[in-house]
Order: C-alpha cells, then sequence, then structure tokens
C-alpha cells in the first residue's frame, strides 16, 4: 500500500513539471526568452544593465511589447 502511494507521488510529480516550466517559443530571440516582466534589459545581453535595474525595482513594459508583437526581436548591441 505505501509503495502504491508513493508511485502516484512520484508519477504526478513528473507529470506536474513540464506543466510550471517556462515556455519559449519557437524560433524566439534569446533576448525576448531571458527578459523579464518590466525589465527592459536581458541577463544574456547586458548583465549589467539588468542586475542595476533589478536593484533599483525599476518598472519600464516598453519593451515587453516589442517582444510581443516580434518574438525574434532583438535590441541595438544584443549579439545573441
Amino acid at each position: 500500500m505505501k509503495f502504491a502511494i508513493l508511485g502516484v507521488a512520484v508519477v504526478l510529480t513528473f507529470v506536474a513539471l513540464p506543466a510550471t516550466a517556462k515556455h519559449v517559443r519557437h524560433g524566439q530571440s534569446i533576448y525576448c526568452a531571458t527578459r523579464e516582466t518590466g525589465n527592459p534589459y536581458s541577463r544574456l545581453c547586458d548583465y549589467q544593465a539588468w542586475v542595476q535595474w533589478r536593484r533599483q525595482g525599476s518598472w519600464d513594459s516598453r519593451l515587453d511589447n516589442a517582444c510581443m508583437s516580434n518574438p525574434h526581436y532583438r535590441p541595438p548591441g544584443c549579439a545573441h
């Protein structure tokens, strides 16, 4: 009985994990895939600016729309 309950718990864990993962659209730029909502910087494109933005607790949603309308969007200077 204990093994059956443990088995069900393990199966449910593996079924629930993919549902909680962040989905990246096929063909999405690395900039759009690694940005956080409200932070116009990507940790892979400009780590220092990304960290500074988080420290300040700033919010700027202008570039959120750029990634929503064009998943291939990449700002100037982002080599990825």
